[in-house]
């Protein structure tokens, strides 16, 4: 009997054998899932964490981006100086602010009377307001027609000038949105040397580069700058560079779309759009001596609804 239970023994034990190894190549392969398992979720877990580091320095680089604010710029900017043009001032019989304009009609035969009269009140400034986009041929035209008027006018005091940036055109240079970057570069100078905002406004104007083309470039429109004479050039180049105001460019440009302010009611639907004192000029874009007389007969109109009516003073009689 001994030898019958021999063999079966030693199967017995074989089977045995096998079924532990099977277990031990099953326990390798479970810890092994239960590895990669936990590798691909810390993998995961890492993957989030990293794109939601990256998210959070864009956003908080973004923000910290300088940003024109609209409540101390009001959409526009102010010239304060005419150096850096290379244009000097022209005498073009507009007049300057102390100059008096010679009322008509009904005006001059009353004054013809000896009635008591009022000290004449000094002029005004005229207030001209342009809305200029840097790929538009008429904002161009504009400046290259005007840009010696205004000058002696912004520079003697007849006028404040006022300028708004604005990017209609942003789809019109082969995908590079130069519209909007030459907006936002016109406000970076603006900001950061303001002075010199004139000189780079009429720089952008009269090198404009032609409508479907690339426009310059970030770098190209800072090295303009820069030949104009721009304070804290490296400022105004990081600026460029970086398009901090394009944001504000585009808050701009719509909210002109809607409507421009003190214009009654009047929307942004072309370049370039002037406003004196509120009033829309609608005349020849090129044609400085049209635009002069409109100036001339607006700042007459204002000045005479802005003089009070002469009070008579009582002599009394010896």
């Amino acid at each position: 009997m001994s030898s019958d239970e021999s063999p079966n023994a030693a199967s017995s034990e074989r089977r045995d054998a096998v079924r532990e190894k099977a277990q031990q190549v099953k326990a390798r392969q479970s810890r092994a899932r239960a590895i990669r398992r936990t590798t691909l979720v810390t993998l995961g877990v890492a993957v989030i964490a990293a794109v939601a580091v990256v998210v959070t320095w864009t956003v908080s680089s973004s923000a910290s981006k300088p940003m024109a604010d609209p409540s101390n710029v009001s959409g526009g900017f102010v010239v304060t100086g005419v150096s850096g043009t290379g244009v000097p001032s022209a005498d073009n019989g507009v007049g300057s602010a102390e100059a008096t304009p010679t009322p008509t009609g009904d005006a001059a035969a009353t004054e013809a009377e000896p009635t008591p009269t009022a000290t004449p009140t000094e002029a005004p400034a005229v207030d001209i307001r342009v809305y200029v986009d840097y790929l538009s041929t008429g904002s161009r035209d504009f400046q290259v027609a005007n840009v010696k008027q205004l000058s002696k006018w912004v520079d003697t005091g007849a006028a404040t000038l006022t300028y708004y940036p604005v990017a209609m055109l942003t789809a019109k240079s082969n995908g590079t949105k130069y519209s909007l970057r030459a907006a936002g570069a016109a406000a970076c100078v603006a900001q950061n040397s303001p002075d010199y905002f004139f000189a780079f406004n009429n720089a952008l104007l009269t090198q404009q580069p032609g409508v479907d083309s690339d426009g310059f470039s970030d770098g190209e429109l800072a090295d303009l700058a820069q030949a104009v004479g721009v304070d804290g050039p490296k400022a105004v180049r990081g600026c460029i560079e970086s398009q901090s105001y394009t944001s504000w460019v585009k808050t701009a440009t719509e909210q002109a779309l809607t409507e421009l302010p003190d214009s009654g009611g009047v929307a942004l639907t072309a370049t370039p759009t002037i406003l004196v004192n509120g009033t829309q000029y609608v005349g020849k874009i090129d044609d400085p001596k049209e635009f002069a007389q409109f100036v001339l007969t607006v700042a007459s109109d204002s000045y005479y609804k802005a003089t009070p009516t002469p009070t008579p003073t009582v002599t009394p009689a010896p």
